[in-house]
């Protein structure tokens, strides 16, 4: 073995040693989403696990009577009584071993079911408390990935911990038995067992940090078979002739991980063969020893089948003790993405002692020397930024992709806060206020909106989700945006299903859907409405009823919108130009096409491909 070889197995015991501090916190996490099931379950295993040594100890004392009364001729007559009373004891503990058995199950499901809710939930949860730059990082989504897995896979460990309580008590009771009779035999079984467990278990972390490796690969795997076999793609598919291409590269990345798979699995099985024969020599070496003694008279036919029942019973116990663990110690070790995730806490906070968004905005937004540059990257987006958006102001944003339009619009809602400079509400900085009550009165809906596999009806309530059941204010919302036309043909109006996820569900045209999305941001009557191309579906025509609409509903309000279309963008009182993350110019729209600057360039560019 190369010193690099023990150095690698040096470390990977050093990190499941490590990995076993996770498994405190998932037993936290299993105690919270059900105490009392945990509990009971606990109670249960305890009698569970008295039941293997009990029967074979009753079993014992039943043998010696029959021997005494076959080999010694002692009166049936005289221990009729006691060796039925015994037989009826031990049917009472085989039958109460198979009934608690059964309760075991139904607990360990119970628990399952409430553990794959309760975890599911807080994995939900928090990540929809963690910061917007967390998902455009891959290394977070590896992690995110993981850690989704993690929460409902990780059953397997809770479970092995249930059976590991349960070995641990009976082999105790099998062991205290042995140990009456000879210690010396007790020490040959763990000896003998010790090598097989620590093969197994070096095995088992070499595939567990096989399967971290693969993980990047194994989620490319996922999104080529959701991409051949995707509604979304299937026409492109067909048209450049792809299926080859992705089944190919599909191959290729399978193959590579399943010659990974089999040569790990090569090598355990060869490792595996001889640790399993030492094993099976220290049983059958403390058997040998059994029989002999029984044999010269030294123990009785009950000693002989109570130690044989005991030694058989504490090998395998043993044995299944020293996997399990193994298993535990691996299971922790995939554990440690999942509590990793949970440990990610968001920057983007509101303060102890937060203030609340003002009711009605008095001064507006300021932008005051803001500088913004994504995380991992050194350009910036924004460039000492300054200008001003006023109570009752329609302002547009426009200019060439990566300017950082919707980078303004997430800082004004603070996904984002600014790497230099301030966002001013009001005069006070953003991040004093409270950000759950700023978003209230906030309305904005991005180019890539959602689109819910659900009603019409949730479709809109998702913006303001309190008035889920206020019809009339539902309504009102779709007949402000326009999609109140589109859900009147539907068949079941508001409470038509959308999309084909699910059975009886309708697809709607990409202009359809941008118009209940737009309703959203009118459900929520804020202060404030931002629209982030979100009309890049409708057909001009559309586009500019939708904006007229738009301009009518934000009258007295506070309204930004981006678009690349200018015939809509001409409709702000004033319009700002971004270029290289500052303002290269603003005004409205006549002032800067008589300034003949960028704005007009752009504008006679769009403008003479319709002529």
């Amino acid at each position: 073995m190369t010193e690099e070889t023990n150095q690698s197995s040096t470390r990977a015991w050093r990190d499941r040693l490590e990995a076993l501090k996770n498994i405190p916190p998932v037993l936290r996490i299993v105690w919270d989403s059900g105490p009392w099931i945990v509990t009971l379950g606990l109670f249960f295993r305890v009698l569970a696990s008295l039941i293997p040594a009990a029967a074979p100890v009753v079993g014992k004392y039943i043998l010696d009577i029959i021997q005494g009364i076959v080999q010694r001729h002692e009166s049936y007559a005289q221990h009729a009584s006691r060796l039925w009373t015994l037989v009826g004891i031990e049917f009472g503990i085989v039958v109460a071993g198979n009934l608690i058995g059964r309760v075991i199950d139904y607990y360990d499901r119970v628990l399952a079911d409430r553990y794959t809710r309760y975890v599911s939930v807080q994995v939900m949860e928090h990540a929809s408390a963690l910061d917007l730059q967390a998902y455009e990082n891959p290394v977070f989504y590896d992690r995110l990935e993981r850690a989704r897995v993690q929460a409902t896979d990780r059953l397997v460990m809770i479970q092995s911990l249930g059976r590991l309580f349960q070995q641990v008590v009976t082999t105790a009771a099998f062991s205290g038995i042995i140990l009456v009779y000879s210690p010396f035999l007790l020490l040959i079984l763990v000896v003998c067992l010790i090598p097989a467990f620590l093969g197994e278990s070096h095995f088992a972390f070499l595939n567990y940090a096989l399967n971290f490796r693969q993980t990047p690969v194994k989620r490319e795997l996922d999104y080529l078979r959701q991409v051949g076999g995707s509604k979304e793609a299937a026409k492109e598919l067909k048209l450049f002739g792809l299926s080859g291409f992705l089944t190919e590269r599909f191959n290729r990345l399978s193959n590579a991980i399943l010659d990974q798979n089999l040569a790990l699995s090569r090598r355990r099985l060869l490792a595996a063969a001889p640790l399993s024969i030492l094993s099976t020599a220290g049983y059958y070496s403390t058997y040998v020893w059994v029989i002999y003694e029984t044999a010269t008279g030294r123990t009785t036919f009950g000693d002989f089948q109570l130690l044989t029942a005991a030694v058989m019973n504490t090998s395998n116990n043993i044995s299944q003790i020293f996997s399990l663990l193994s298993g535990i110690a691996d299971q922790a070790l995939f554990l440690t993405d999942l509590l990793a995730f949970f440990q990610m806490q968001p920057t983007v906070v509101s303060k102890p002692d937060a203030l609340p968004a003002p009711r009605p905005i008095r001064e507006g937004f300021e932008f005051r020397n803001v500088v913004f540059q994504y995380p991992g990257t050194e350009r910036l987006i924004l460039d000492r930024l300054n200008f001003r958006l006023e109570p009752g102001e329609r302002i547009a944003l426009i200019g060439q992709n990566g300017q950082g339009k919707t980078t303004i619009v997430k800082l004004m809602t603070r996904l984002y806060d600014p790497t230099a400079g301030q966002v001013l509400l009001d005069g006070i900085d953003l991040r004093e206020y409270s950000v759950e009550d700023l978003c209230r009165e906030i309305g904005v809906i991005f180019q890539d909106f959602m689109r819910y596999e659900m009603t019409a009806r949730e479709n809109i309530a998702v913006g303001r989700i309190e008035y889920l059941n206020d019809d009339e204010r539902i309504r009102d919302a779709a007949e402000k945006s326009l999609a109140d036309g589109v859900i009147r043909k539907l068949q079941y109006g508001y409470e038509q299903m959308l999309g084909r996820r699910f059975e009886g569900g309708v697809d709607l045209s990409g202009g359809e859907w941008q118009k209940l999305a737009l309703a959203r941001a009118y459900l929520r009557e804020s202060q404030v409405l931002i629209l982030d191309e979100p009309t890049a579906a409708l057909d001009a025509k559309a586009e500019y009823e939708v904006f007229e609409r738009f301009n009518e509903l934000t009258e007295g309000k506070m309204a930004l919108f981006i678009s690349h279309r200018f015939s809509t963008v001409r409709m702000a009182e004033r319009i700002i130009v971004l270029e290289n993350g500052r303002i290269a110019e603003e005004g409205s729209h006549d002032r800067l096409m008589a300034h003949g600057g960028r704005y007009a360039e752009m504008f006679e560019l769009q403008a003479s491909s319709y002529r």
